[in-house]
């Protein structure tokens, strides 16, 4: 479904539709008895920090024959992994691992980088007996300042809780984003909140429905339209659940990926990544972005 802002803004908060702007230091994420004990995980983080160490062993957690490479900007299988790597002056890399979540045999990072500039991004990792077999990301420059409510892009909780509830609330996130960011059901929009307050971590808006009109109210003047248009993943692990989706910002295609922290059965928190999709001539892959 197309929207104009303005319509948006009328329709009175969408979280993912207002989270439109976009164009560290060596951490290890907690791991075992606090992030919940995986093999996968472990492997997951491995992999993401060996941009930053060079180590070339963890590309032995890669399945050289089965690997598939989403990043556009990156040529496919393990030669294209180690080509892109050999690119980066040795030392200058920084990978924060912020967040990590499993779903089964998929493993999702959120993630500060600083890699020819810094950026925030999402990684997503796909594991076939045992190995890593394909790659899926999205990524936005890091802003300078927080946004309005003094967050930033992944500051926040980041262990997962309510395990017991992952399968309700993927349910309750997609039904979201069905619902309000394609096919324009407002009428159910309120019941997905709790009295219209959330906490934002898209660089350009506050918290609450108040910091989304004031955002919304700036982009209607712009005259700045986008689509959510397809759902590609939904992938959870207790109160987190991040959707993958594809649409058009301002014209273009592009990648949303939305992270979202669901309490008491209601949306209370978001972050995201917006990138645009190159045209198909200059991808350095045939897998496309999804």
């Amino acid at each position: 479904m197309t929207y104009t802002f303005s319509r948006v803004a009328a329709l009175g908060g969408s979280i993912v539709a207002a989270c439109l702007f976009a164009a560290c230091a060596g951490h290890v994420p907690p791991s075992g008895a606090q992030q919940g004990k995986s093999p996968h995980k472990e492997q997951a983080a491995a992999l993401l920090k060996s941009i930053e160490t060079g180590d070339p062993n963890a590309l032995a957690l890669v399945d050289p024959g089965k690997y598939i490479q989403h990043n556009l900007a990156i040529a496919d299988g393990v030669a294209g992994m180690k080509a892109a790597f050999s690119q980066i002056p040795k030392g200058s890399a920084k990978v924060n691992i912020v967040r990590l979540f499993q779903d089964g045999d998929f493993v999702f990072a959120h993630s500060e980088y600083d890699i020819f500039g810094q950026k925030i991004g999402f990684d997503i990792f796909r594991f076939e007996d045992g190995k890593i077999v394909e790659h899926w990301d999205n990524l936005q420059a890091k802003p300078a300042a927080p946004n309005p409510s003094g967050r930033t892009m992944t500051d926040g909780p980041t262990l997962p809780t309510d395990l017991d509830k992952t399968q309700a609330n993927k349910m309750l996130v997609r039904s979201f984003v069905e619902d309000v960011l394609m096919n324009g059901r407002m009428d159910r929009f309120a019941g997905y909140f709790s009295n219209g307050k959330y906490l934002q971590h898209n660089p350009h808006i506050g918290d609450d429905l108040s910091g989304l009109g004031a955002a919304m109210k700036g982009m209607a003047q712009r005259g700045i339209r986008m689509k959510y248009d397809r759902i590609h993943k939904v992938l959870g692990e207790g109160n987190f659940v991040l959707v993958v989706s594809e649409g058009e910002f301002a014209g273009k295609p592009t990648s949303y990926y939305d992270l979202f922290r669901v309490e008491g059965g209601k949306i209370a928190e978001h972050w995201d990544t917006v990138q645009a999709i190159p045209p198909r001539a200059e991808w350095k892959n045939a897998n496309g972005k999804f």
